[in-house]
């Protein structure tokens, strides 16, 4: 008898999202980050053609045709100008080439993913009017790892995000510049590297790909998904701080949670007893006299609590836009619209669905939200170093005062990025500057509220880090006392990648990596294995 060789279990590959069909902020971050497969479903496919065939009956009269925005008439504050009808596809082509303005960095990968991931949901609704064609080019851009290069600056935000968008629109045309296999070259040389072909853009398609919302919604999203990550790296960096400070518990009991029921203030409150069970140090100083914490320990429920609520609200706002329609016009089929040669009569509506209001508000929100984690982190840190706050601790952590300065500097770290916080919590949307000769005379400036959030995570990110390498030198100090399972199991995680302050050294080097845990997920999921899952 002859033995099989035993085979390692191989995961099973993830289903193929499906465009046209309401997706979440987290299946939008496995597209991106992840490589999550994407496919259009059948029903979309339709509703794309059936709109696309209402274009088509609108172009095939000609000049005989009504003026219809977008399809035979000039753009923005030239919407009277009437196109002939032999120069419809140059229009198009011109638009994209003209608005392809795009300035500062590029943007990286994973938000370019998003962004096309979200253009292509928008056709898939089936009221852009666009073909099937360019819905299936952005489908592979996807599929085969081509990344047009999409500057971070230039769009106001309405109507929508128009230099990004025409960004990735001069990719499918085969112009500008794309990433493949992170070599940054012609966009006609990368889609014939993947084994793609640019596309000719018709009637009204370079329109419908420059309108909308998909830059501030790809970062705002991407940015929500890894704040709602920090608010739980947020607990667990307060409950280690907690016990090396020798704090209390009981502020977290859920009596008092259930009093006041905000969702987040209960779910850090959960968090918060779930890590702190069995702790050896707090038993150690059940019967001290002191009565009450710090606000940055007793409160932690109260503030993590508020900025979970708040990321919560503006993570509803933007799975609602993900699956919106938000380019102009849009197409609206009559009665029998799903399809076959009688989808009734088309009617196309000029609006303002590009609008990034919504968005923008969400996104000023969730930055002022975020900030506070750093915030109320870096009390935390002043509360470890100063000798006069902690008990029992060297000054600054220091293994000997005075000859070294131990985490001094660390806080100092991170009341700078507090600082920065502030003032980019600033929000964008109250400010507005009108364009197109006064055409479109309010706008939302929603890009520049997704850049300032992406920018103020990557802070808070930070200031964590700060605040749990901090917090790991005094549970050291605390020894031999032993600190609660979920404590311990953050402390072994993060001395696997920093080693205890022996003697001073370049703490830029140990805050890099603990940054790197945070981002990689390995914290929450080394302390989720000691504890169970957290909020």
């Amino acid at each position: 008898m002859t033995l099989s060789t035993p085979r390692a279990a191989v995961a099973p590959a993830p289903s193929p999202l499906l465009l046209g069909r309401p997706f979440s902020l987290a299946d939008l971050e496995d597209v991106a980050r992840r490589g999550r497969p994407v496919a259009v479903c059948a029903e979309a496919r339709e509703r794309a053609a059936a709109s696309r065939r209402a274009i088509d009956a609108i172009a095939a009269a000609g000049d005989a045709a009504p003026a219809v925005y977008g399809i035979n008439t000039g753009f923005g504050a030239l919407a009277e100008t009437r196109i002939a009808d032999h120069d419809i596809r140059a229009l198009q082509r011109n638009l994209v080439r003209s608005h392809a303005c795009g300035v500062g960095p590029d943007l990286g990968d994973a938000e370019v993913r998003a962004m096309i991931l979200l253009r292509a949901q928008v056709i898939a609704l089936g009221h852009s009017g666009v073909r099937t064609e360019v819905l299936d080019l952005l489908v592979a851009l996807l599929e085969r790892g081509v990344c047009p290069r999409i500057p971070a600056q230039g769009s106001v935000g309405a109507s929508g995000d128009l230099a990004p968008l025409a960004h990735l629109a001069l990719s499918l045309i085969g112009e500008g510049e794309a990433r493949l296999e992170g070599q940054l070259m012609p966009s006609a040389v990368a889609l014939a590297k993947a084994g793609l072909a640019p596309i000719e853009l018709a009637a009204k398609e370079g329109l419908a790909l420059i309108n909308g919302t998909q830059y501030m919604t790809a970062l705002g999203a991407l940015a929500l998904r890894d704040a709602a990550a920090l608010c739980t790296v947020a607990d667990i960096a307060g409950a280690v701080s907690l016990e090396a400070l020798m704090g209390s518990k009981r502020p977290f009991d859920e009596r008092l949670m259930r009093v006041r029921p905000h969702p987040g203030q209960v779910g850090t409150a959960g968090n918060l007893r779930a890590l702190l069970g069995g702790s050896e140090i707090m038993q150690s100083h059940a019967d001290c006299p002191r009565v009450q914490d710090a606000y940055s320990l007793r409160c932690m429920p109260q503030v993590h609590g508020a900025t979970r609520d708040a990321l919560a609200w503006a993570a509803e706002v933007l799975t609602r836009e993900v699956n919106s329609v938000t380019d102009n016009p849009t197409v609206f089929l009559g009665e029998g619209g799903g399809g076959g040669s009688g989808e009734g009569v088309a009617e196309l509506i000029s609006g303002g669905n590009f609008h990034g209001q919504p968005v923008a508000l969400a996104l000023d929100l969730a930055a002022v939200a975020a900030a506070e984690l750093a915030n109320i982190s870096e009390r935390r840190v002043e509360q470890l170093v100063n000798p006069a706050l902690s008990t029992g601790l060297t000054p600054f952590l220091a293994p000997r005062s005075g000859l070294h300065s131990g985490f001094m500097i660390a806080q100092v770290a991170s009341a700078s990025l507090v600082s920065e916080n502030k003032v980019l919590c600033h929000p964008a949307s109250v400010d507005s500057i009108p364009s197109s000769a006064g055409r479109e005379d309010h706008v939302s400036m929603g890009s520049i509220s997704a850049r300032k959030l992406a920018q103020v995570i990557e802070n808070v990110r930070s200031s964590l880090a700060i605040e749990l390498i901090t917090a790991a030198q005094g549970v050291d100090q605390r020894r031999p006392l032993r600190p609660s399972a979920g404590v311990a199991a953050a402390h072994a995680a993060i001395r696997r990648v920093v080693p205890e302050l022996v003697e001073d050294r370049p703490l830029y080097l140990d805050i890099a990596a603990a940054t790197e845990l945070i981002r990689s997920g390995a914290l929450i999921a080394a302390v989720e294995e000691a504890v169970g899952p957290l909020n």
